[in-house]
């Protein structure tokens, strides 16, 4: 549990703002001219009241969009790092920590890592702070209260999915740091469902945020199910959920930047990963690049990549500047949906929804793919199981799963790790490593409960 959390900061990130000293400067008496400013800085007892618990709200839903998709001034986030280790980027940029992440070979002093990490961990911080706040302040409000719930749970799973067995998920209180117990992956995401269940309790209202959250918690929590192997269960909480829902985070140029824009079109510090490269057939990789999937948009228009060194380098072009990005949605329903007939030995039955989105696309954020034409039904549960696969990496690429469904596919489905990650020649020297997590980073050393990753096995 990283001690960084202060109200001070909350109040700050939550766009609160102090009153000028001088805003009557005619009538300050020498003392007050003289006394001793802090401006900038909100004390605890600024933010006491209705209107402080509302802007902890804002300020944690700011603190979700930065640490997940990022953008604004924010490089670095959770889900286009989790992106560069998988399949669906590589690195084009100088940075060594960026490079060893795309390697799969991740050192426990990586700087990126440990930023993504902080990000997520102090985020849970100022949606508690949210949480008391909103429970003290403007109890009535539960609608808000649940979205502060599902905001901490998604937290907790997204780390629970990408890095290694052994996460602390502590807190802080009045200052004084609450130093947990590491937990496992599995342990993780059971906390994570807990909170979702907290936030169901609460979206009970007609409201516009109430019903939003209750279709949002409801897919994570059964997105949880999936990841602890309860399929059935997930597919059932999900079937209320219309497949044109969304739950999207959204951007604009005179205050934040889509993250992935940041990274592929502006910077061009990540490549659209693909199957081949410059070192030959990248083995287990697909082909998400030039495959032409109306999924998975992309383009070579640019000479040269960040690094002078990635060629043939893609941009994507999905997500345009100011293009919004969803956190959960509809379709993530039928794929759960789908993945439940698929281990019910439903091949036929998966096939019917998987063909269903194809032929009949749904937006995801602004994106809206064109229609594609249905596919055969497998022979068997090993070919449907990679197709299934190929179909959800293709729908969710840079939504965050890739990474957590790639784990999955060897702890829940026996494969082994070196026939589902990117393997063989590394296109900047070397081979790929063997990560398959990310690890929690030397800076949480500071909690004393932790002494470094539990293992870092999927």
């Amino acid at each position: 549990m990283m001690r960084l959390i202060s109200r001070a900061r909350i109040a700050i990130a939550a766009g609160i703002v102090a009153v000028p000293l001088f805003a009557g400067a005619c009538n300050n008496t020498k003392d007050q001219l003289l006394a001793p400013q802090q401006p900038g800085i909100i004390l605890p007892g600024d933010i006491q009241s209705a209107t402080g618990a509302d802007g902890l709200y804002n300020g944690a839903l700011g603190r979700f969009k930065s640490w997940s998709v990022g953008g604004g001034g924010n490089q670095e986030a959770l889900w286009p790092m989790i992106a560069l280790m998988t399949d669906e980027y590589k690195s084009s940029d100088t940075f060594s920590q960026r490079n060893e992440a795309d390697q799969r070979s991740v050192q426990t002093n990586n700087a990126q890592v440990q930023s993504v990490y902080t990000q997520a961990q102090q985020a849970r911080g100022y949606t508690r702070d949210a949480i008391n706040a909103l429970f003290q302040y403007l109890p009535t409000q539960t609608g808000k209260i649940a979205q502060m719930y599902f905001v901490l749970g998604f937290a907790e799973l997204q780390l629970s999915e990408d890095y290694c067995n052994g996460i602390p998920f502590g807190e802080t209180v009045d200052g004084v740091p609450n130093y947990t117990t590491p937990l496992s992956s599995a342990d993780g995401l059971k906390l994570a469902g807990v909170h979702f269940d907290s936030a169901l309790a609460l979206a009970t209202g007609a409201d516009a945020i109430s019903v939003n959250v209750k279709n949002a918690a409801t897919i994570a929590k059964a997105r949880t199910l999936v990841n602890l192997g309860q399929w059935s269960a997930a597919a059932s909480l999900v079937a209320s959920v219309l497949t044109s829902y969304q739950y999207v985070e959204t951007f604009a140029q005179t205050s934040q930047d889509n993250g992935f824009w940041i990274m592929t079109t502006n910077t061009a510090r990540y490549s659209v990963g693909d199957s081949v490269d410059a070192t030959g057939v990248i083995k287990n990789a697909l082909p998400f690049a030039s495959a032409g999937d109306p999924r998975v948009t992309t383009t070579r228009n640019r000479l040269k990549p960040f690094d002078n060194q990635t060629l043939p380098w893609f941009e994507q072009t999905v997500y345009g500047r100011s293009d919004a990005i969803a956190i959960v949605n509809g379709l993530d329903a039928r794929l759960i949906e789908a993945e439940a007939k698929l281990q019910a030995n439903d091949i036929a039955g998966m096939m019917t929804i998987l063909n269903a989105l194809r032929t009949a696309p749904p937006t995801q954020g602004i994106f809206k793919p064109a229609a594609m034409t249905a596919l055969p039904v497998p022979a068997d549960k090993a070919s449907a199981t990679t197709l299934y696969f190929r179909e959800k990496a293709f729908w969710t690429f840079s939504r965050g799963q890739r990474f957590g469904d790639l784990r999955r596919l060897v702890r829940q489905y026996g494969r082994p790790a070196d026939q589902v990650w990117p393997s063989g020649p590394f296109h900047k020297g070397g081979n790929y490593g063997p990560d398959v997590t990310y690890p929690v980073t030397d800076n949480e050393k500071t909690n004393p409960n932790f002494t470094g990753c539990v293992d870092r096995i999927a």
